[in-house]
């Protein structure tokens, strides 16, 4: 019988290439990983998600995968991942896979043998379309820059690829291939993992059976998340293998809403756990266009978390997070680069945690790692980022050089992919060696090592609350509620259960902001505080108000 026991848990994701390199070689891997689990288990998380492993070309990190059941030589073999399993599950840790099922690799044998002939019996496991007078099918873009569309010279057609044409898109319509998936699932979940992030999951069912292959301005984006068939494959995918296992699964969703999520991640179970969902970070315009230097308005973010926590409370789960590989740094993001670092890191932390989800924190999110100082397009390894530049200043001269190069500063995927910072030693401890990419230089003053013995860090006011997840209710099951909604700075919200509130008051600025308490707080206690101008915990609030410094945040119990 499947339990919920990832409504109380915290994950921590690993980017295996950049967390620990044990063999010198400059690139992060398995045996890195299980050489740092103590370190995990300390900061009191309960899973951790691996993104991909697997065999893979490298093209997009691995995110383009040419075995499923066979691990990339670069981060060990599959007996180290048999051992780090073991001793994860022997610390009482979990142990999540990020499975890549909307593409494969065009390294992959399915897609080898799709090529060779129109007549092949996995032809039929890609999506292979005419050209149209001379070209490709439609003038679909890809995510990556480029069209959707490669043509192949062997067969004279051309197969869509949404993202690179690295990585040619499964078709789902196919049942074969959906059962090919299926035992690919089961051979992890018998080796004893507990569970799966599915990327990209929303894409899976192509809108192409209806007849309409062009898009307005080749923007296929909105049209292509949630499919006619998304729902009935990834029931099947329930069904078929999900149900049998204790596990937590967690689908990466784009465009999903609340309404869409509800559905995904609906509380009946015969779908996903729980959805990641993109909106709260596209409030910077990426949605339509990533590569600006708008930042997110923290009164639209408000209210899409509000949305988010209201419309799915008994209906789904949400999932928490700010950073991930795809992601720039939080703190660089909307916290403070300086002498106030630490401090908006908790502060950050604090808005997150109290709210009703499943948290996940991304390596270093928990020692306040910081966006890295690219200077050169010559710095960068991220697909994504190099295909940009490529197109939107040297091809196109849409963006200036000077004006790329900052832009990707602030949003490339690559910010989030630095190595984890474990001391003051060479390359941050990460690696004995050159490492893939460079190391951000501030190591000697964001490292795990310090954290982790010091009582004001970032990293101990993270076990803080990981916590209090786990030993109070009223963060699982209370309601929310936000107040000061309109108020540009504070984001202020309030958790109820049974007889117990708590209030949570963050300041996302520079300056001081007042908060007036609700009724029932007046003589509420203080949880937590970043707040050095604040009394101690164990004090009583006595006024009817409470003035927070800059990047302050202060939680409140009635109890």
């Amino acid at each position: 019988m499947k339990t919920q026991w990832w409504k109380k848990a915290v994950v921590y994701q690993i980017y295996p290439r950049s967390f620990c390199d044990s063999n010198g070689d400059g690139i992060g891997d398995i045996n890195g990983i299980t050489s740092k689990l103590g370190y995990i288990k300390e900061l009191g998380v309960d899973v951790i998600w691996l993104s991909p492993i697997y065999k893979s070309p490298m093209f997009d990190n691995g995110y383009d995968i040419s075995d499923y059941c066979a691990i990339n030589p670069e981060f060990g073999t599959m007996k180290d991942f048999d051992h780090l399993l073991e001793q994860a599950h022997g610390l009482g840790l979990k142990i999540i896979m990020d499975l890549v099922v909307n593409h494969s690799s065009n390294e992959h044998p399915w897609f080898l043998e799709s090529k060779t002939n129109l007549d092949n019996p996995k032809r039929d496991y890609y999506i292979w379309q005419e050209g149209v007078r001379g070209g490709p099918p439609n003038d679909w873009k890809a995510y990556f820059g480029g069209s959707t569309w490669t043509y192949d010279e062997t067969t004279g057609q051309y197969y869509l690829n949404c993202f690179s044409p690295h990585q040619p898109d499964l078709n789902w319509e196919n049942p074969d291939l959906r059962r090919e998936i299926h035992n690919i699932m089961r051979w992890w979940l018998d080796k004893g993992i507990d569970g799966f992030r599915l990327d990209a999951i929303s894409l899976i069912s192509k809108p192409l059976a209806d007849g309409s292959l062009n898009f307005p301005n080749g923007e296929m984006k909105e049209f292509i998340f949630h499919g006619p068939r998304i729902h009935e494959y990834i029931k099947e995918m329930r069904s078929e293998v999900l149900k049998h296992y204790d596990v937590m699964t967690v689908g990466e969703t784009g465009g999903v809403r609340p309404e869409h999520a509800v559905i995904y991640a609906n509380a009946d179970g015969s779908e996903l756990d729980m959805v990641f969902q993109f909106e709260q970070v596209e409030l910077d315009g990426s949605e339509t266009f990533k590569w600006t230097d708008q930042n997110i308005n923290l009164v639209e973010l408000k209210e899409v978390l509000t949305r988010w926590q209201n419309q799915l409370f008994d209906h789904a789960w949400n999932s928490l997070y700010w950073c991930n590989h795809d992601q720039p740094r939080i703190v660089s993001r909307l916290g403070d680069s300086g002498a106030l670092r630490e401090k908006s890191a908790k502060m950050l932390a604090t808005c997150l945690h109290f709210m009703q989800g499943t948290p996940f924190i991304y390596q270093g999110e928990e020692l306040g790692m910081l966006n890295y100082p690219f200077k050169d397009i010559s710095e960068y390894r991220d697909l994504e980022s190099i295909n940009a530049y490529n197109a939107l200043v040297l091809e196109e001269k849409r963006i200036a050089k000077e004006d790329m190069l900052r832009f990707m500063a602030l949003k490339s995927r690559d910010n989030s992919r630095t190595p984890m910072q474990w001391n003051e030693k060479p390359n941050a401890g990460f690696s004995a060696g050159k490492p893939w990419i460079n190391v951000n230089p501030n190591y000697s003053e964001i490292n795990a090592e310090d954290q982790i013995h010091r009582e004001d860090s970032v990293y101990k006011y993270y076990q803080k609350l990981i916590q209090f997840r786990k030993t109070m209710d009223i963060i699982t099951h209370g309601d929310f509620q936000l107040l000061m909604s309109e108020h540009p700075d504070l984001f202020v919200y309030m958790r109820k259960f049974n007889n117990e509130m708590l209030l949570v008051t963050c300041n996302f600025s520079y300056e001081e902001r007042i908060v007036t308490l609700p009724e029932g707080f007046k003589t509420g206690k203080i949880l937590i505080t970043n707040d050095e101008t604040q009394v101690s915990n164990e004090s009583r609030v006595l006024t009817a108000e409470i003035v927070l410094s800059a990047f302050g945040a202060l939680v409140l119990t009635n109890q």
